[in-house]
């Protein structure tokens, strides 16, 4: 299997190598402050004894699990910390096709370029599945592309590109295709904490034996370069992801979960709140500006990331580059994202100039 770069990076290279200031909405990195209470549990651990700086239990700290476990409302056992949220999708994955029921997987389009590449590499087949036109599931077309080949479904709500949430009705008849066809359905929740509607509910409410439901604190704490994801397995599948985590990777880093653990009991819903009124914010001003410019949009459910389509100017890389080279504004070719909207552009929000980029956008396409 050979490398290839991701869009994400190409695009963020030349943005960087290009003349005149260029304002990057590519990159899914958060902009705003982590928790207080990580920032004082890394000055802390770095007092710990040696002990403390040796391997911590290969599924995670206990008591990371445990927290994560009461918060999902799911027993201890079946939470696997993993090194970010990539690798509890590869682990949910990975156990859908070592089972012998198929090796399709169906994925929802547009998709989050990292799907298709994993199912790749684990041998198995990507099929697109439509959605809605505002992002949201079409159980029928999941219903019609499912057949006994169906290893895997997988969801992503809130969802990236198209900050879709989905409503857990129509995630409940998924479950329900892959009930007949023997698939597990891996729900990756990973922007669980930016629900900008305050009607997302998770798949583990459904307490199915096929949902495998991944997450982590990336996004949520701010913190993407701290790789601490985690996925919740039905029992019968959690032993199989352990032995398979422990393979690859021995164990996490002690030093990041241990700083998740304490920020997780002592942050305040409140810091999860400034994040979302941030991005609404972010979002009313974005769209704005995309009015004025004639654009077709997307205005984000969740996460934090727009879809625009502007009349004569797809979404194609050498546009994208255009736009660096022209308006100073970086965004994500929608060509990137599957087949669905390849003549979309994806904008990510977390930028503190946000307002800037959206008037040189409307600036460019006004002309």
């Amino acid at each position: 299997m050979e490398y290839e770069e991701p869009k994400f990076f190409h695009v963020m290279q030349y943005a960087a190598a290009a003349d005149g200031d260029v304002i990057d909405m590519v990159s899914g990195n958060p902009d705003w402050e982590p928790p207080a209470a990580l920032r004082t549990a890394l000055r802390e651990y770095a007092d710990l004894p040696p002990t403390d700086f040796q391997y911590p239990p290969s599924e995670g700290l206990v008591e990371l699990r445990e927290a994560i476990a009461e918060r999902r409302n799911v027993d201890a056992d079946r939470v696997v910390v993993t090194n970010g949220t990539g690798e509890a999708n590869y682990l949910a994955m990975a156990r859908a096709f070592e089972r012998d029921a198929g090796d399709e997987a169906l994925l929802m389009d547009p998709v989050y370029p990292y799907y298709p590449g994993k199912v790749d590499m684990l041998g198995g087949e990507s099929t697109l599945v439509p959605t809605a036109r505002d992002g949201g599931l079409d159980v029928d077309a999941v219903r019609e592309a499912a057949s006994g080949d169906t290893a895997l479904i997988v969801l992503n709500t809130p969802n990236n590109p198209t900050g879709a949430v989905y409503d857990l009705d129509a995630v409940r008849e998924v479950v329900a295709v892959a009930d007949a066809v023997d698939a597990l359905v891996a729900v990756d929740e990973v922007y669980d904490h930016f629900d900008l509607t305050g009607e997302f509910e998770s798949a583990l409410t459904l307490s199915s034996d096929r949902v495998i439901v991944t997450s982590g604190f990336s996004k949520s704490m701010a913190i993407t370069g701290f790789r601490v994801g985690y996925a919740v397995f039905p029992e019968a599948h959690v032993g199989d992801a352990k032995t398979r985590h422990m393979l690859v990777n021995v164990a996490g880093a002690r030093p990041s979960q241990y700083a998740v653990h304490h920020a997780l009991a002592e942050t305040p819903p409140d810091y999860y709140a400034a994040a979302r009124d941030l991005l609404a914010d972010r979002a009313d001003a974005f769209t704005h500006a995309l009015d004025a410019a004639g654009a077709e949009y997307t205005r984000p459910e969740g996460a934090f990331y727009v879809l625009a389509r502007f009349d004569g100017f797809p979404g194609t890389m050498a546009n994208v580059k255009r736009l660096v080279d022209e308006a100073g504004v970086a965004g994500m070719p929608g060509d990137a994202f599957g087949t669905a909207r390849d003549e979309w552009i994806r904008f990510a929000l977390v930028t503190p100039r946000v307002e800037a980029a959206a008037e040189r956008l409307a600036d460019y396409f006004e002309d």
